[in-house]
């Protein structure tokens, strides 16, 4: 089976990434969860987003790529939002990457380098968050996805971010278990 990464939101690893990450394990994958918060949980998008603001997001970002240092490099790099940022750019720069699971983000390319040839993706979103369509996440990934192969997005109807985080208010059980059915085939196909 596959070495996953999985790094949290900017809630925080919360109980609903573990309980995610604990459905990809069920399946007979090892999966990692780097606590890129050191332990804090957040209750808000925007109480997460005054603690990123004052470590810095580059010191988020830059807890991720070093919490993956001891571990293999042939891994699959996968992300809740913020953590998209982490798992890109390694999946970008750290060479071996067996592919990519964007949940609720997605970033250009360009801004840790080039898409590595022949590495697989799946970008999950709502088609209405406000996050991932209004911020323009949305705006980048339709053409990446038509111009790389291997790359997929799969967009659910409904307007909630952090849809798959099962703590949340905002969880939406349907969509999360076609994200999950959907990114296990991924992985099986690797």
């Amino acid at each position: 089976m596959t070495d996953i990464v999985l790094f949290h939101h900017i809630q925080g690893l919360t109980p609903g990434v573990v309980a995610f990450a604990d459905a990809l394990r069920g399946v007979g994958h090892t999966v990692h969860t780097p606590d890129l918060f050191e332990g804090r949980t957040f209750g808000s998008i925007d109480e997460g987003a005054e603690y990123c603001g004052s470590v810095g997001f580059g010191e988020v970002r830059a807890r991720g790529v070093r919490s993956v240092a001891d571990l293999p490099t042939a891994v699959v790099y996968a992300g809740f939002s913020l953590g998209v940022m982490p798992a890109q750019q390694l999946l970008e720069t750290r060479p071996g990457a067996l592919g990519g699971l964007f949940y609720h983000g997605f970033a250009d390319p360009a801004e840790f380098g080039t898409w590595p040839s022949g590495v697989p993706v799946q970008i999950h979103a709502m088609d209405k968050d406000p996050f991932f369509v209004d911020e323009g996440d949305i705006d980048v990934a339709r053409p990446f996805v038509g111009s790389t192969p291997g790359a997929q997005m799969f967009l659910y109807p409904g307007d909630g971010h952090l849809f798959a985080d099962s703590s949340l208010d905002g969880y939406d059980e349907g969509a999360t278990r076609l994200v999950l059915e959907r990114s296990i085939e991924f992985l099986r196909t690797l």
